[in-house]
């Protein structure tokens, strides 16, 4: 007698080769970052573009060259990621803000002199809350276990701020390759 084997058996799925190589594809990493991150898409932007920036090196920091020169990595970042808040309702709000403080404060009369001012102090509010999103964010990448960060500055390399020390983030290998074109 001969075995036909049943048609309708459930066989174990085939392994993906992502499982296959232990690396994680890009599902896994947005569920890893949703699951320790309020804002999963900024936190997976700011990865991607930490990933491109840092290239075969793996780490970028302290400094990162741009059209203005070379600039700490987090307000590289915040210059990079300033054009995802241009029609925010919290942005227009913040400009009618300092006008109105501009105008009760120094009473200017001339409207070119104040359009200047007050495109500085909304790029100084903007890059200052700028900074404290991308600490946060990096901190839930850190806690998600896809990047590494550590300071660089003045002295010594340290895990400390302070100190005129700038940050440096490195990129682990397995968000590296989740992040990676196949």
């Amino acid at each position: 007698m001969f075995y036909q084997p049943d048609l309708f058996e459930q066989s174990p799925p085939p392994s993906s080769p992502s499982s296959r190589r232990g690396a994680a594809a890009l599902p896994d990493l947005v569920e890893r970052i949703s699951t320790v991150s309020k804002r999963p898409r900024y936190a997976l932007l700011v990865l991607k573009l930490i990933a491109q920036e840092a290239g075969s090196h793996d780490s970028v920091g302290p400094y990162v060259g741009s059209g203005k020169g070379r600039v700490p990595v987090r307000d590289w970042l915040c210059q990079a990621l300033a054009p995802l808040a241009q029609r925010d309702c919290r942005r227009r709000a913040m400009i009618d803000a300092v006008r109105a403080d501009l105008i009760s404060r120094a009473g200017m009369v001339d409207p070119e002199e104040m359009e200047r001012r007050l495109e500085q102090e909304v790029r100084s509010r903007i890059l200052r809350s700028g900074r404290t999103n991308v600490s946060r964010v990096v901190s839930d990448l850190v806690r998600a276990g896809l990047l590494r960060r550590h300071y660089q500055g003045y002295r010594v390399d340290h895990p400390n701020r302070g100190a005129q020390r700038e940050a440096v983030y490195t990129i682990t290998a397995e968000a590296k390759r989740a992040l990676q074109r196949h």
